[in-house]
C-alpha cells in the first residue's frame, strides 16, 4: 500500500482557516446534530497525523484533549519537547519525515494544519489529496490556507458534496507530473 498525505481542513469561502488571533468561531455556523461531514469515516483511513504547533496549542487552549492521541501524531515545532504518549514533537526537516512515513507500512497520513505546515508540504509537492470543507462565510482576514510563492499544482476532482447548512466539501487528488 502506498500511503498518502491527505489535507483534511475547513476554510471560509475567501480562503481563511482562522480569523485574526486564531479565532475559529465561524466554523460553528455549520454545526448540526448528527452531522460530522464525513470526518469519522475519514479518520478511520489514517493512523498518522501531522499538525503544526500553533494548531496543537490552539486545540489545547480550548480545553480539549488532543483528538488524535490514538494515532501516531507529529507536532511540527521549532522548540524541542518530550513526547507525550504517541504525540511526538518533531523539530527536524518536514520533508524527511514525510518521505520516511510514506516509505513505511500503514494507513494514510492526515495533515490537520496549520497554514505553515500546509504550505511547506505544498512547496515540496508532498500533499497527495485535499479534502477541503468550504464554510459559507467571507471572513475578510486572518490566516490564509494557501500562501503565495508556492509551485503550481494541478488537481483532479474526485468528488463534491453539499450539505444542508451550506458547507461544500471538495475532494481533489494531485495529478502526478
Amino acid at each position: 500500500m502506498n500511503r498518502k498525505v491527505i489535507l483534511y481542513i475547513a476554510t471560509s469561502l475567501d480562503g481563511y482557516i482562522a480569523k485574526p488571533d486564531d479565532n475559529l468561531d465561524f466554523l460553528s455556523i455549520v454545526e448540526q446534530d448528527g452531522q460530522d461531514y464525513g470526518y469519522n469515516d475519514f479518520i478511520q483511513t489514517v493512523d498518522t497525523v501531522i499538525v503544526g504547533r500553533r494548531t496543537y496549542d490552539k486545540v489545547a487552549s480550548m480545553g480539549f484533549d488532543f483528538p488524535h492521541s490514538d494515532k501516531d501524531a507529529y507536532i511540527i515545532t521549532r522548540t524541542p519537547r518530550s513526547s507525550i504518549g504517541s504525540i511526538k514533537f518533531y523539530t527536524d526537516d518536514l520533508t524527511l519525515l514525510i518521505n520516511k512515513l510514506k516509505s513505511e507500512e500503514g494507513k494514510n497520513i492526515f495533515c490537520d494544519g496549520g497554514a505553515e505546515i500546509v504550505n511547506e508540504l505544498l512547496k515540496n509537492n508532498l500533499i497527495d489529496e485535499f479534502i477541503i470543507s468550504v464554510i459559507p462565510i467571507l471572513v475578510g482576514n486572518g490566516i490564509k490556507l494557501f500562501k503565495d510563492d508556492r509551485p503550481e499544482l494541478k488537481l483532479e476532482l474526485i468528488s463534491v458534496k453539499s450539505f444542508e447548512k451550506g458547507l461544500v466539501q471538495l475532494h481533489y487528488k494531485r495529478i502526478n507530473k
